[in-house]
């Protein structure tokens, strides 16, 4: 660090511009891998150099000197690094960023001609809108450009309501931004920036959130219509549903909520008709069929999927805001659904359409009984699916319906049991291709046995779940698990305690794996519950004594620093 600091103070004549602007990003890079703590140290000194650079030198900096770019990279760092500590250098970063993502390029509208003699010129790059528009742009400063965008949703991601003061002229560029079809990554970082201003726009109140989202809103709707291609399309998907989740009931009128249905039953309707051409390609494979032809149609494939996933987002995001009241408009679009879940689609049709169901049931709660027709005999099918990403969804739902269905799906409760229960007895069930619907199975039993298990014998189901743990690959799912078993320890259920206490030891084993693994977040109320829990166990010497002999020397590490912290 020395040497570079050293660099960037000492390498000022213009031939080491390149030398100069390289460095500074390299010192911003190890801050970022080292982290905030072993950085503080040099970051003052290399906030003042930054600082120095950006101010005095501005005037001397180029329009295309290489050194500004490098330097916006290295604020965005700076601030993924500092925090909040960051908030006071906006007022002179922010100057520098807006002016690079503000560049207007030069543009050219071309006929066919014009066309073919810039063909082979390196400064210029085509985009053709519509049958016959053929557009030439000048590629200087279009990277840049980019660049700065995403520097300033870092900015606004990082720093939160900190960034408020700045979310207004930075909407104002971005939402026109979604149409910069010259520039893929511009229209990406645009779209990706709307739900973080909207998260800093908060603290400004109500109606400058309202005012906002007023001037965000047709335009990224209309966008999510219109774009053409479907890696932005995807990214433009997202963002509404992020949007949506951030804003919360009512932040679609009436209208918008029409028009967003029109628009993803056009999007489930190409799906399938691509879907259909392709399969039709393969069967009408004549001698020009070959390896590239598939593989490029395996690409489409892709594509199609991850579009799926993100109309799934915004399903998520729909019925998280809306619960009940989204069924109407749900029901617009329920023949699509239907579709992708019949046993002839391929997987990730499938795949797709139960994650969908699986939030139909969780944030429709017993009022789903209305569609079980539809989902139930599915859910429980695809539990023994051969893709193991189909079994990882149908167990998520059979954990939903378990814990949201009501009482009147205690049966297809009961009936979920046994193939959860195959699910995590296969003999490659931890493998890694395999852990992931294994864990969302042993988490389903226990939602099933805590919240819906009228129907089940839990002396019988209790003493082989127990046997499943520990658990640590799904974030998401471990708490559910860890705080049954907390439930089941604290209530004394003598089927997980088993007689005298001979479970204890095992139990104690477990939680240690927990903290050798990190499991639980820091500061969860479930690590609270458990740490409680062995300090109640460790009242009791012999028996303590009994489960620590029988831990290895990385869990009584683990262990022994948990109950220190």
């Amino acid at each position: 660090m020395p040497c570079l600091k050293y660099i960037v103070q000492h390498a000022l004549t213009p031939e080491l511009r390149m030398l100069r602007g390289k460095t500074i990003e390299c010192v911003s890079l190890i801050g970022l891998a080292v982290g905030q703590e072993k950085f503080m140290q040099d970051a003052s000194d290399v906030m003042q150099l930054l600082l120095k650079t950006q101010t005095e030198e501005e005037s001397d900096l180029a329009e295309d000197d290489p050194q500004i770019s490098y330097m916006i990279s290295a604020w965005a760092r700076m601030c993924k690094i500092l925090g909040k500590e960051f908030e006071q250098y906006l007022p002179i970063v922010m100057g520098p960023v807006m002016k690079a993502a503000s560049l207007k390029p030069e543009v050219a509208l071309l006929d066919g001609e014009d066309m073919k003699s810039m063909q082979e010129d390196d400064a210029w790059q085509f985009v053709t809108l519509g049958d016959q528009q053929n557009f030439g742009i000048r590629t200087a400063g279009l990277e840049e450009k980019a660049t700065a965008c995403q520097m300033l949703v870092c900015y606004a991601r990082e720093l939160k309501d900190g960034f408020a003061d700045y979310t207004e002229q930075v909407v104002k560029l971005m939402v026109p931004l979604l149409k910069f079809y010259f520039h893929d990554g511009v229209r990406v970082a645009a779209t990706e920036s709307l739900p973080f201003l909207l998260e800093c726009a908060k603290i400004k109140g109500d109606d400058y959130l309202r005012e906002m989202w007023a001037y965000i809103c047709p335009e990224l709707l209309k966008v999510v219509d219109t774009e053409p291609g479907n890696d932005v399309l995807s990214e433009h998907m997202h963002s509404l549903a992020k949007c949506i989740e951030v804003l919360g009931k009512g932040c679609l009128s009436a209208e918008n909520m029409a028009e967003l249905m029109k628009t993803l039953d056009k999007i489930l309707k190409e799906h399938f008709e691509r879907a259909d051409t392709r399969q039709q390609k393969r069967k009408d494979a004549d001698e020009d069929y070959d390896e590239e032809v598939e593989e490029s149609l395996l690409d489409e494939d892709d594509e199609d999927v991850y579009i799926l996933s993100k109309v799934s987002d915004l399903m998520h995001a729909l019925f998280g805001t809306h619960k009940v009241d989204f069924f109407p408009y749900f029901e617009q679009l329920l023949p699509h659904f239907v579709k992708l879940l019949g046993t002839e689609r391929p997987w990730s049709d499938r795949q797709w359409a139960i994650c969908i169901f699986d939030d139909v049931i969780e944030f429709g709660g017993p009022a789903v009984i209305k569609y079980q027709e539809i989902f139930l005999r599915p859910l429980l099918q695809y539990l023994l699916d051969p893709q193991s990403e189909v079994r990882q969804a149908a167990a998520y739902g059979a954990g939903m319906l378990g814990q949201f269905g009501g009482t009147d799906f205690a049966q297809p409760c009961a009936e979920a049991v046994p193939l959860l229960m195959q699910i995590i007895n296969a003999p490659d069930s931890r493998s890694p291709e395999n852990i992931n619907p294994t864990e969302n199975a042993i988490a389903a039993v226990a939602k099933i046995c805590k919240f819906n298990s009228s129907l089940l014998n839990l002396d019988e189901i209790l003493p082989h779940w127990l046997s499943w743990l520990p658990v640590w690959e799904d974030e998401d799912e471990a708490p559910h698990i860890y705080s049954y078993l907390c439930d089941l320890i604290e209530a004394n259920h003598p089927s997980v305690l088993g007689m005298n206490n001979a479970n204890v030891p095992r139990i104690v084993g477990v939680i240690a794996e927990v903290f050798v693994r990190d499991v639980l977040d820091k500061d969860s109320e479930i690590r609270t519950r458990i740490l409680n829990l062995v300090r109640h166990i460790q009242s009791n010497a012999e028996l303590f004594n009994v489960c620590i002999t029988q831990l290895n020397p990385e869990q009584q590490l683990a262990l022994s620093t948990a109950l220190n912290q």
